[in-house]
């Protein structure tokens, strides 16, 4: 199911968000936040809680292809900048589920994948591949978070948007973002679910879909 038009628009707020993030000086960022980006096939919606007594991280993670039900989601786990969990399911044709886990020295301590009713280990570049997302997420996710790039979920219904904290709002869409949802909505007999993002450069709608993202959108109590 598309969810964006193929086409990208809007702002690509990352190349911003780093310069943000370089000359920023501000007080401790909240345990809990929410953001996401456009990746070259779809979007990408990160839920991240921050430990700092225990000096861990977790991370929730959801890349939404722009067509088809191949949607990813990943939670990782970590201890200071070492990835020590990663837990990962693929919906779609072909489904599958990944799991990860690294001791206190960084070695794999257990790993399978599950593909229907099968069960088989990760090979070697399987796992550094594993690894590098894990890094690259973490490294997004506060680049991200000190450019104060915001993920708000909402629905949509007879032209009202409503955040998932059931606040009715108007957010700044551009003429094309309010084109789209107008028109995915006039396609649905209910109510449709809207993510966007908000940054001090402006605001990007993210996802567009038949979907309540407010059912299972992570609260911070259960990261």
């Amino acid at each position: 199911m598309p969810l964006l038009p193929k086409c990208r628009y809007g702002l690509l707020m990352l190349a911003a968000v780093m310069l943000a993030a370089c000359g920023s000086h501000t007080k401790a960022p909240p345990s809990f936040t929410a953001s996401g980006y456009i990746a070259d096939r779809g979007a990408v919606r990160l839920w991240r809680k921050d430990d700092q007594a225990h000096q861990t991280v977790n991370i929730i993670s959801v890349f939404s292809p722009y067509s088809g039900d191949n949607t990813v989601l990943t939670r990782y786990e970590f201890l200071g900048d070492d990835v020590r969990q990663i837990n990962q399911t693929q919906s779609g044709a072909q489904p599958q589920t990944v799991q990860i886990r690294f001791d206190a020295e960084g070695n794999t301590s257990f790993m399978q994948r599950q593909r229907a009713d099968q069960r088989e280990n990760l090979n070697t570049d399987e796992l550094a591949l594993y690894r590098f997302q894990a890094k690259r997420v973490l490294d997004v996710s506060q680049t991200l978070r000190a450019g104060k790039v915001i993920l708000i979920q909402g629905t949509w219904r007879h032209g009202v948007l409503t955040t998932c904290e059931g606040n009715v709002i108007e957010p700044e869409f551009d003429q094309r973002a309010a084109a789209w949802i107008a028109a995915r909505a006039k396609r649905s007999a209910g109510q449709v679910g809207v993510a966007w993002l908000e940054a001090p450069e402006g605001v990007q709608l993210l996802l567009v879909a038949n979907e309540n993202f407010c059912h299972w959108q992570p609260k911070k109590h259960l990261m």
